[in-house]
């Protein structure tokens, strides 16, 4: 059963959400929203998170707190309880804060995050990487530029099921005695079809949405046709990135909607370089799982911080909201965790679940208090977790 089945009995005049799929709108009852702390700073930002949604809409959500994480793997031996997947899918959407998985390996432990996209099938990982919009006075503020001295606005669309990810892996030893160590990257027609599908749908509902500015004279950042640019490897991995490619590019002649996409490539090192040169010539690239992981964190070196950086894991009907950066146990407990990629990530799942005003409303009271005085360390300010919370809800 699909872990929306609650959500779908619910559905009335459904909206378009950050995937370009049909999702939920106004419902009858609260809509009930599963939280995940998981490890480190995550149980201080997701908390601040629901401060904010519950200020942004009130009354339209109920909260489920679940455990998942490494922390407490280490007292009782599992880190995904079964508990919190079952319970999980019994809700209309999630966000999840941070996960501590160590670099080295720990028998019987695998990532909770990990486990969760594929419990869920959340296929995507979608990243949107952008600077913040204008202050009142209608000026960009140091947030609102890159260190290239220019706004962006892109989003990364990152496979979330296969390549590397499917650890597979082995270790030998020689005739030698010397240690071999293999992987499985796995890539499917099927999953590169469907991330195809959703990187297409987006370039095309963002590109409705910049149309829709310009008719009311808010600022865009991407002048140019939607363009979609495919990242990949293939000039080496000719036969998984090779498929990745084709069956994306096969994607753009399945719906006439997609004939407008500008659709290029990059090979992904050159991806690296260009990102960093020129990111405001990109509007959605999609990629498989590691590179799509590797760019985005790179990305978030443009606008300033990993603790800007919202995303969300997105099946066909569900969506689980995650802050992009670490658990950081620098300085977890010391209450300055910058809140503003949980509460992004928050905005892309309450325009999933069809509450797109408040979405909106959402994200410029982010911009609002971006181009203040009021930030964490990690920007350069000396404000605590709360101090920014706070004033994000204040400028609702």
């Amino acid at each position: 059963m699909l872990p929306s089945t609650r959500a779908a009995q619910r559905l009335s005049n459904p909206g378009i959400g950050i995937s370009g799929i049909r999702t939920l709108a106004s419902a009858s009852s609260p809509l009930r929203i599963a939280l995940v702390p998981g490890d480190g700073i995550g149980k201080e930002v997701i908390p601040a998170a629901q401060r904010v949604m519950e200020a942004v809409a009130p009354g339209k959500f109920t909260f489920v707190t679940l455990d998942a994480g490494f922390e407490l793997f280490k007292k009782t031996g599992v880190a995904l309880p079964e508990a919190t997947v079952e319970k999980m899918k019994e809700c209309d959407g999630a966000l999840f804060g941070a996960v501590s998985s160590p670099t080295h390996k720990v028998e019987g432990y695998s990532s909770p995050i990990v486990a969760l996209r594929k419990a869920l099938d959340l296929y995507a990982n979608v990243r949107p990487v952008y600077t913040a919009g204008p202050a009142k006075d209608g000026k960009l503020g140091k947030h609102g530029v890159t260190p290239l001295g220019k706004p962006i606005d892109m989003v990364i669309v990152r496979e979330n099921t296969e390549c590397l990810y499917v650890k597979r892996e082995r270790l030998f030893q020689d005739s030698a005695g010397e240690k071999i160590a293999y992987a499985d990257r796995q890539i499917s027609e099927r999953a590169s079809r469907r991330i195809g599908r959703l990187a297409f749908n987006l370039a095309v509902t963002r590109g409705r949405v910049r149309e829709e500015k310009k008719a009311t004279g808010a600022p865009i950042y991407w002048t140019s046709k939607p363009r979609v640019t495919i990242v990949h490897k293939s000039n080496v991995l000719s036969i998984t990135d090779g498929l990745f490619r084709e069956t994306v590019r096969a994607v753009q002649s399945e719906e006439r909607s997609f004939a407008d996409v500008d659709v290029n490539e990059q090979i992904v090192d050159s991806m690296v370089y260009r990102l960093f040169r020129d990111p405001e010539n990109f509007d959605v690239l999609v990629a498989p799982n590691l590179y799509g992981d590797i760019i985005s964190d790179g990305a978030a070196a443009l606008v300033g911080s990993l603790g800007l950086i919202p995303s969300a894991n997105v099946g066909d009907s569900f969506c689980m909201g995650e802050p992009v950066h670490g658990s950081a146990p620098d300085i977890e407990g010391k209450g300055i965790a910058n809140p503003i990629a949980s509460v992004r990530s928050a905005a892309l799942l309450l325009e999933h679940l069809g509450l797109v005003p408040e979405s909106v409303k959402l994200i410029s009271a982010v911009d609002a208090v971006l181009n203040t005085d009021l930030l964490t360390p990690d920007l350069g300010g000396k404000s605590t977790t709360k101090e920014v919370t706070d004033a994000i809800i204040k400028e609702l």
